[in-house]
């Protein structure tokens, strides 16, 4: 049986297109699981999320054991950087689109998360959810050196302003984080659609019930609450679950 519970992308309630993309692949003890955020004029950004989503993904499963999971990732996502950046210049209407980004590798008991941007990763583990992943945007540059308040960053009015995306520049830096999923019952990627509209102790208690498809009732949250982006989620089993 696999790890995955949930995947899902939903346009919301303001927007007319999805930019978001999402994708998995898994065999026994190994998974990638990515959501990528796209941004850019005339649709661009579902061009930038999709070969993100596609590339990274394609060459996981070809080099999966090659070498460790973070040399693995990194080289998927400079393979996805110089794809999207070669579009945009050759492609007009694709000029300045970019994505944000992030994955999860599995394997055995590892798990290497990366993020590019502000979407996001969380594990579920000894009844509390974690946060993994650590944005790169404005409002977190100014919650790091103290101008503004955890309070004050929820409505911050240049939440959306990120400060690193996938395909905006020849050269790209994501960060990694590993874990071993050991205890870990549930892992949680998301765009920032959903963690803009919904409390983390919402999404807590939304992965902590044993209802059907905890995607869409997150989803239907983040809606409810306005709506007013793309919303991806992907939800995956963590060790103890899977075996």
């Amino acid at each position: 049986m696999g790890r995955l519970l949930g995947i899902e992308t939903d346009v919301g309630n303001k927007r007319t297109f999805n930019e978001d993309s999402v994708g998995y692949y898994e065999e026994e003890d190994f998974g990638i699981f990515v959501i990528a955020d796209g941004m850019g004029g005339h649709n661009a950004g579902e061009v930038a999320s999709r070969i993100a989503i596609d590339t990274i993904i394609e060459y996981v499963i070809n080099h999966k054991k090659d070498r460790s999971e973070e040399e693995i990732l990194n080289e998927a996502i400079l393979s996805a950087n110089r794809k999207i950046y070669r579009e945009s210049l050759l492609n007009e209407s694709c000029n300045g689109m970019g994505t944000t980004l992030v994955g999860a590798f599995v394997r055995g008991n590892n798990l290497t998360m990366v993020n590019i941007g502000d979407s996001r990763g969380y594990i579920l583990k000894d009844g509390q959810l974690v946060k993994v992943t650590k944005d790169h945007s404005l409002v977190q540059e100014l919650l790091d050196n103290g101008t503004i308040t955890n309070e004050e960053a929820k409505n911050h009015p240049n939440k959306n302003v990120i400060t690193r995306a996938l395909g905006t520049n020849p050269v790209v830096t994501a960060d990694y984080y590993s874990l071993d999923i050991r205890g870990v019952s549930k892992i949680l990627l998301c765009s920032d659609g959903l963690t803009n509209e919904v409390s983390e102790e919402d999404i807590f208690r939304v992965l902590q019930g044993y209802n059907g498809n905890q995607c869409m009732e997150l989803i239907n949250m983040s809606k409810k609450n306005g709506g007013r982006d793309n919303i991806s989620i992907i939800i995956f089993k963590g060790e103890w679950e899977c075996r």
